[in-house]
């Protein structure tokens, strides 16, 4: 069982201690992704990896039997052009030594999984990974299941193990923090904009009134 607070500031996220694993978000699992709306799930897993490199949070990219389930999302590549997804043939990527080998070389101990499957590729590792000792942290609105019933039974099963659910949002809003970290507000604003909904919107709006307002006294 995890060994983090569950309760208290240290129960929240931050970027230095922060370690991040996507899972599988390939065209076979997408094909039959239905407890959420593919493009939410799409929207949110683009706009969880650029936060990540916006606050430089290690990423790792992990597909499983690419050649038949397709290669990872395109926008998600786009983020770490650089980066080849580790290609597993083990449905549970904690048992792939290469992936835990590359958490483990962060020094990191909260560890944040996003993927598709949530009953299978999501769960999976985040129990394993609770029982060694991570604070994990499960984005379900990033992860999807074959139906709602199964996202949301995961989701319970994963909570039983010490597993925290949180989304995409709250993980960016618990990686900035505080909006006097003035570095990382101009991507957050970015991020925020492209993948932000509503959110998003208003802020773009409220740049271009600003920017009306200027030139207007200018």
């Amino acid at each position: 069982m995890s060994t983090g607070n569950k309760a208290g500031l240290g129960a929240l996220l931050t970027p230095e201690e922060s370690v991040l694993v996507l899972i599988d978000h390939q065209p076979f699992q997408f094909a039959n992704l239905h407890s959420h709306e593919p493009t939410m799930v799409i929207n949110n897993v683009v706009g969880l990896a650029k936060a990540a490199k916006v606050f430089d949070v290690p990423t790792i990219l992990t597909t499983v039997l690419e050649d038949r389930g397709g290669l990872l999302l395109q926008g998600l590549q786009d983020v770490f052009p650089e980066q080849k997804p580790i290609n597993r043939t083990f449905i549970n990527t904690w048992q792939d030594e290469r992936v835990v080998d590359a958490v483990k070389a962060t020094g990191r101990k909260k560890l944040i999984i996003a993927g598709l499957w949530t009953e299978i590729c999501v769960a999976m590792p985040a129990i394993q990974a609770a029982d060694e000792g991570f604070e994990v942290f499960a984005v379900t609105d990033a992860s999807g299941g074959a139906s709602k019933e199964a996202h949301d039974m995961a989701v319970q099963r994963m909570v039983q193990a010490g597993v925290a659910p949180i989304t995409w949002m709250a993980v960016l809003g618990e990686w900035q923090r505080d909006w006097a970290r003035e570095k990382t507000v101009p991507g957050v604003a970015d991020v925020q904009a492209q993948h932000g909904g509503g959110s998003g919107v208003a802020f773009t709006w409220e740049m271009q009134l600003l920017a009306t307002h200027t030139v207007s006294e200018a």
